[in-house]
């Protein structure tokens, strides 16, 4: 399957993924060929890329890092539990995240269980599934990412599950946040920021009162957007200061941000997004979480088309542990012309050799 961009899509092209939906339902099935009226629905509901079955991708698989039913199960509870908590304050906010604290840490077991028994980097593009709030899916992928990185950092069974804990509920403060201010599509105001910021410390202040979470975990919602150089918020720590814990999640955070859709922005695609996340390293985040997050997720994702820098065209077709940024590519066009026989390097093993463009807007001319 070929990951493309809904902007180019086509009648007659099928679909290689199924996109579901929060509650299992299937919004598209794999398999199903594409109409003009898929495509304007599509587009509609803001999807920007999907998995398509062609011939220059034929036999390349992207497996799911998470099972759907372990995703959904995740993000339903995810849903639920921060909406009751949008209509309590005071004590009531903690007792009911009390009552609750045992869901999230069944929900961390099964990502904890499926990431440790999982050998393969982690392939993550949430257009395959849809939800309607970002907030629920946000705290859902930061957890996942955070695990990975702690467990590539070789932090024991029990550190990684307060770290998990803590990155599920790290955004909880957000549910003391006016919508207004967090779904508003343009440019917060310097006042509604200030307001916004305060969601770390609301988020400290409910986790640190449970008696079924670790103060570690509560540390991890209030110094996320803490940063190595005290450009951050709420106290402008600097590195030392910062809790391991809370280095791990945020990078997480700002990985999932930038390479996901947002109200005011369009998401990244992977590299991209990691560019972001190595540019800050060393300055605004910590130089080893970046370095575990390049080891454990995919740069390129098996079926993006990447443009070399010689000229020709290749798929990803397989990952490389050794060096996620140089992974195995099957070539299909040289000179603008489709080979007949297609062939497959290793990027690491190309050392002049590099990627010009990921092409998520290619058109086959055998299509």
């Amino acid at each position: 399957m070929r990951l493309i961009s809904t902007e180019v899509l086509q009648t007659g092209m099928v679909i290689g993924r199924t996109i579901w939906n929060e509650i299992g339902r299937p919004l598209l099935q794999k398999g199903v060929k594409v109409s003009d009226l898929i495509i304007k629905r599509l587009q509609e509901l803001n999807i920007q890329y999907v998995y398509i079955d062609d011939s220059i991708s034929k036999d390349i698989e992207v497996k799911e890092a998470i099972p759907r039913t372990v995703r959904q199960h995740a993000v339903q509870q995810i849903t639920s539990s921060f909406n009751q908590l949008k209509m309590l304050k005071g004590k009531d906010v903690t007792y009911c995240l009390d009552r609750q604290s045992k869901q999230f840490t069944l929900i961390i077991d099964d990502l904890l269980n499926n990431i440790m028994n999982n050998k393969e980097i982690l392939t993550i593009l949430s257009d395959a599934f849809l939800y309607d709030n970002y907030i629920y899916q946000h705290s859902l992928q930061v957890a996942v990412y955070s695990i990975a990185i702690a467990k590539e950092m070789k932090y024991n069974a029990v550190e990684i599950r307060q770290i998990g804990i803590g990155a599920i509920l790290h955004d909880i403060g957000k549910m003391m946040i006016p919508q207004e201010i967090l779904k508003k599509p343009g440019r917060l105001t310097n006042e509604e920021y200030e307001i916004m910021k305060q969601h770390t410390k609301y988020g400290f202040d409910i986790l640190r009162n449970l008696h079924t979470i670790s103060l570690l975990s509560a540390h991890c919602a209030f110094q996320h957007h803490e940063r190595l150089d005290g450009s951050g918020y709420p106290r402008g720590l600097l590195d030392f200061e910062i809790h391991p814990y809370a280095k791990i999640i945020a990078v997480a955070d700002v990985f999932d941000a930038v390479t996901s859709n947002r109200v005011y922005r369009k998401k990244m695609l992977p590299s991209l997004g990691m560019d972001i996340i190595k540019e800050g390293s060393g300055t605004l985040y910590d130089e080893k979480v970046v370095n575990a997050l390049r080891r454990c997720v995919s740069y390129y994702p098996n079926g993006t088309v990447l443009l070399l820098s010689d000229g020709r065209r290749g798929i990803v077709c397989k990952q490389n542990k050794e060096n996620t940024e140089r992974p195995w590519v099957r070539i299909f066009e040289e000179n603008n012309e489709i080979l007949k026989a297609t062939y497959e390097i290793l990027l690491a093993d190309e050392v002049d050799l590099s990627v010009k463009k990921v092409e998520v807007e290619y058109l086959s001319q055998v299509e």
